[in-house]
């Protein structure tokens, strides 16, 4: 949630925030409204309480013919305080549920939509093929790494197995990914992949895209889309020590997603499916090391992507096509030859203080007083990575080159 001191003094900002999202303006009228609404409330509640403790003492010290009439008017002081005390929690509810309809305010991101992001860069040559480049299912299945038709007997649409060399082929991604984690800095965790329901809202995903999330109502949990929501919760309700630096992890797991709102897209093969591994890079640090962070994140996954081998592009995501907890988003796209266009191989995203105010993470600055934390994300390998890079190393004959960075895992230099 965005922070109401900042609402007060600068609405503007948050107002001109919701209109690059091409969300309501109106909205910070709202909070507004209902947050002077909550400080008379919280005033009115003040004054009546030290108006009780006051009577109190005036009965502590009254003569035995007064107290009768103190101790009338007493019990009338105590009705107002217990009302004025629940109008308090009303106004503070009306607040924060508020709040938690408001996204993040965005810092840097091109207005628009979709369509609407900036190219920042572009890294390595767009294969030039002698031949008709299969696309990454077709090599899948003829080379024994990919079985959709089980998976789908099995799990039902967009499932599947990753067989043999494709299973290592994964694998290899994810250790590599691990061990350049590691030594940048980040303490790899396997996380749950389970989270109760303020976790999950916590870290922003129990908005108007709720749908795409696996929720277990018996049980009242949430399957996590990302591991960035268990490592967000990690340090819920906690004060932690940013006095060195950002405190960095990678949490590798597997993730799940519903997929609701893509009907007909991308139905083929294992670009848009409902389990994948993904290990997930996740800083907190203080807010004026969020930029400098983010940029970090970046610069590891393109490290990663130049590991194996593939072509991409870098974006500047359009404030309209961000997430709700997103100040900031770059995404990495690969070259995918099938499809003659870049596809999202990974994200990056500056989340500022959103989260974790909401899941009340806080350090100590230099004064030593609490200040609240700044949160970022970052994919650094991912299941979908297969799709990019089976379609770039194909060859005329239907073999795969292995990336030379994953050879050690795989066992090969070729898929045959």
């Amino acid at each position: 949630m965005i922070d109401l001191k900042l609402l007060r003094e600068n609405p503007d900002l948050v107002r001109q925030s919701q209109r690059t999202r091409g969300e309501d303006p109106q909205l910070v009228d709202e909070l507004l409204a209902a947050d002077e609404k909550r400080r008379r409330a919280i005033a009115t509640a003040d004054d009546l309480r030290a108006e009780q403790k006051a009577f109190g003492k005036k009965i502590g010290q009254a003569s035995a013919e007064e107290r009768p009439a103190l101790l009338e008017g007493s019990s009338e002081l105590k009705l107002k305080v217990k009302q004025a005390q629940e109008e308090q929690k009303a106004a503070e509810d009306e607040v924060a549920a508020i709040q938690y309809r408001l996204s993040n305010i965005v810092e840097g991101a091109p207005a628009g939509g979709e369509e609407n992001f900036i190219e920042i860069e572009r890294v390595g040559e767009i294969p030039s093929f002698d031949f008709e480049p299969k696309d990454h299912l077709e090599l899948g299945e003829k080379l024994g790494l990919i079985d959709m038709t089980r998976g789908s007997k099995v799990g039902g649409a967009r499932f599947y197995y990753l067989t043999g060399d494709g299973a290592f082929l994964q694998l290899g991604m994810m250790m590599l990914a691990a061990q350049k984690a590691r030594e940048a800095g980040f303490q790899l965790m396997v996380p749950p992949v389970l989270v109760r329901p303020e976790i999950m809202s916590g870290t922003g995903f129990l908005g108007e895209h709720s749908d795409e999330i696996y929720y277990l109502e018996r049980d009242d949990m949430y399957l996590v889309g990302t591991s960035e929501v268990a490592l967000a919760g990690y340090h819920k309700d906690e004060i932690i020590d940013l006095a060195d630096g950002p405190i960095r992890y990678a949490g590798w797991s597997s993730c799940f997603r519903r997929e609701a709102g893509s009907h007909g897209k991308d139905t083929r093969g294992i670009l848009r499916v409902h389990q994948f591994d993904k290990v997930e890079m996740f800083s907190y640090c203080k807010p004026e090391d969020a930029a400098a962070e983010h940029q970090a994140l970046l610069n590891l996954e393109k490290d990663m992507l130049a590991a194996i081998e593939v072509p991409y592009r870098t974006i500047d995501v359009a404030g309209g096509d961000l997430g709700s907890s997103a100040a900031r988003k770059f995404d990495n796209e690969a070259w995918v030859p099938s499809q003659q266009t870049f596809r999202e191989l990974t994200s990056t995203s500056n989340c500022t203080t959103f989260q974790a105010r909401r899941l009340s993470t806080r350090y100590r600055d230099e004064q030593g007083k609490t200040q609240t934390a700044a949160t970022l994300n970052g994919t650094l390998a991912t299941t979908r990575w297969l799709v990019a890079i089976l379609e770039n190393h194909q060859q005329a004959d239907g073999t795969v080159v292995v990336p030379e960075a994953l050879r050690p895992f795989v066992g090969k230099e070729i898929l045959e």
